[in-house]
């Protein structure tokens, strides 16, 4: 972990704040990890753990601490109470701040290393007993370890005082963590840079998980910052009817919504475009929330859409998504690398109510869904999102309204019709140019979709109780072949 734009460590003195549990040691030894892959000596103080807990925390992330990392511990083991073991380590509680720090500075000039980090800050709070030797006894800290060119990483646990602000005043950098408990599901953790000196950073918040391997942040995305240029076209789906409903097809780098109650083959129209970009030579990644991959390729493949065969020739990208363990930045960052590493030109999200229950708070995730699908549109992706209304027939309410975002909305519809339940599709907004106003009657059979011609004939469709006024058969047969 470095704590430079570029990737490079700078002098500097650095502050990770958080309660315990938030990864404030994950985060220590990775920076000194980090330091020591590039030749750099480091040094880890404790007030508060022992080493032996330390390398037994570093074992969990398969990490060992080599000869370039140090460890020096103010916390005496059990074995101090033994009066025949020679005892070298020092308690922090039985020593004035003074001495504590004289040790301290001991440790530094023996080791001289490149990288310090300090744990804790609030033991050294604790000594210091106000407010101004506490103040005092932190300048005198940076003033030394700048004469010694050390970047330094203080670790603050916040359990003594939540609302002192010394160390934001002094340090060049201070890093939050924090870690939100759902009411379903596993912790969300998430940083904030609150100060950078000198520098330009990334406000807000960013999630980040702890892994096997350490911390993996996700950055929060800003579209703005990602413009390609590519060659708008028209994307045919495969089926004439459905173009000819949509103007011509789907534009590329626009995201369309489908939108529909539950059933009304929302994921399979999704997918005839997904099948549709793979057959003109493109590559798709597909990312489902809502139903298990082997009933998903099972169902599919009845219909000739065979998506595991796809996956193994490596044309199609497809992920389980749990939503109850996995934060929204971390589900943008996926979609992105997806994106970036293997030339992704068609995403399907399915569905946005999965990714809800990611994110129950409505506002952000409008917020994250507008810049993950501007960044898509922008780098040529056309973006499939399907979300499922509550209700079945008549009036339709949605979890979250996000039809102002998608350039394209398509609506699906059961109505009842002649003693039978039948599916309705028509195209309700398309900024990229004109479609077709018409309801249509389609049918999910063993060959996919088939879509009838406009049912001009009917009137109160989309209520789903419709009243026939004409004196043909408009509808589909039961053999659309």
């Amino acid at each position: 972990m470095t704590f430079s734009p570029g990737g490079s460590p700078v002098t500097g003195f650095f502050c990770s704040r958080g309660v315990p549990g938030t990864g404030k040691t994950t985060v220590a030894l990775q920076f000194l990890l980090e330091g020591a892959a590039a030749g750099e000596t480091g040094l880890y103080i404790t007030l508060s753990e022992t080493e032996e807990e330390l390398r037994d925390a570093a074992a969990t992330h398969n990490w060992t601490l080599g000869e370039e990392i140090s460890i020096f511990e103010l916390v005496p083991p059990e074995s101090l109470l033994d009066a025949a073991h020679q005892q070298s380590l020092l308690y922090s509680a039985d020593l004035e701040l003074g001495e504590t720090t004289r040790h301290l500075f001991e440790a530094i000039e023996r080791v001289k290393p490149m990288r310090i980090v300090l744990d804790s800050l609030s033991e050294i709070r604790l000594l210091a007993q106000d407010s101004l030797r506490y103040r005092r006894q932190i300048l005198a800290l940076k003033h030394y370890f700048s004469r010694h060119g050390a970047t330094v990483l203080l670790l603050d646990d916040l359990t003594t005082d939540t609302m002192d602000k010394t160390v934001h005043s002094i340090a060049h950098g201070v890093i939050r963590l924090e870690m939100v408990s759902p009411a379903y599901g596993a912790e969300r953790r998430r940083l904030r840079v609150l100060k950078y000196r000198g520098q330009v950073y990334r406000g807000g918040f960013h999630d980040f998980a702890i892994t096997t391997g350490g911390i993996r942040a996700f950055p929060r995305l800003i579209a703005a910052e990602h413009r390609t240029g590519f060659t708008g076209e028209r994307l045919a789906s495969g089926i004439a009817e459905l173009d000819t409903l949509l103007g011509g097809g789907m534009e590329r780098g626009s995201s369309s919504l489908i939108i529909g109650p539950a059933g009304t083959g929302k994921s399979l129209l999704a997918i005839q475009f997904t099948v549709a970009a793979i057959a003109r030579g493109e590559r798709a990644a597909l990312f489902v929330f809502d139903e298990e991959l082997g009933l998903l390729f099972a169902r599919t493949k009845a219909m000739g859409f065979d998506l595991e065969g796809l996956r193994d020739r490596g044309s199609l990208l497809i992920e389980q998504v749990d939503a109850a363990e996995m934060a929204p930045g971390e589900f943008t960052h996926r979609v992105r690398a997806f994106v970036d590493n293997h030339q992704i030109r068609t995403v399907v999200i399915d569905s946005l109510n999965g990714y809800q229950a990611a994110m129950p708070e409505e506002q952000l995730l409008v917020l994250h869904l507008h810049e993950l699908l501007l960044y898509l549109n922008r780098q040529g992706v056309t973006t499939f999102l399907t979300i499922a209304q509550h209700g079945l027939i008549g009036d339709m309410q949605s979890p979250v309204d996000v039809t102002y975002l998608a350039d394209t909305v398509v609506l699906l519809r059961y109505f009842e019709a002649l003693g039978r339940v039948r599916r309705a599709i028509s195209v309700i907004k398309k900024r990229a140019g004109p479609h077709e106003d018409t309801i249509r009657e389609y049918r999910v059979t063993d060959h996919g979709i088939a879509l009838g011609p406009p049912l001009e004939e009917f009137q109160g469709v989309l209520r789903g109780v419709p009243v026939y006024s004409g004196q043909g058969g408009p509808l589909l047969r039961d053999d659309p072949a």
